[in-house]
């Protein structure tokens, strides 16, 4: 999309956490006679608006469209470091913004892999299946 003229964020429940060394707050995005904004496009609107360098530690998620569009509301994270994001944050979101990958091969062969590698100890559990992965 990365149109985003004519859209405006406000905030609400602004709130500075020192312990997860974070900024959270609700979004509201106003975007009158388009479709929703791309989490995206909203993490770099909110890089210029909280003036942070790295997008990479701006977490958007929880999205709902009004009824009749046109108003947004949703959850931001800004994080101080990529260190702390890494930290603090689950995994399926950092898999979202591509700081982790996705687990490969589907969860029957991954839960079989673990359950064969219980059956060993020491370097041969390493050697069973996927060579330690």
């Amino acid at each position: 999309m990365s149109d985003t003229k004519g859209v405006t964020i406000r905030t609400r429940k602004f709130m500075v956490n020192r312990l997860l060394n974070r900024k959270q707050m609700i979004i509201e995005v106003l975007h009158p006679g388009q479709g929703p904004v791309s989490r995206k496009d909203l993490r770099t609107l909110l890089c210029k608006k909280f003036n942070v360098k790295n997008d990479k530690t701006v977490f958007v998620f929880g999205f709902r469209t009004a009824f009749g569009g046109a108003r947004t509301t949703g959850f931001a994270l800004i994080y101080d470091t990529l260190d702390d994001a890494l930290n603090v944050e689950p995994k399926y979101r950092l898999v979202r913004n591509e700081l982790a990958k996705k687990a490969t091969g589907s969860r029957k062969s991954r839960k079989e892999l673990k359950n064969k590698r219980k059956k060993f100890r020491g370097i041969k559990k390493a050697k069973v299946g996927g060579g330690g992965s």
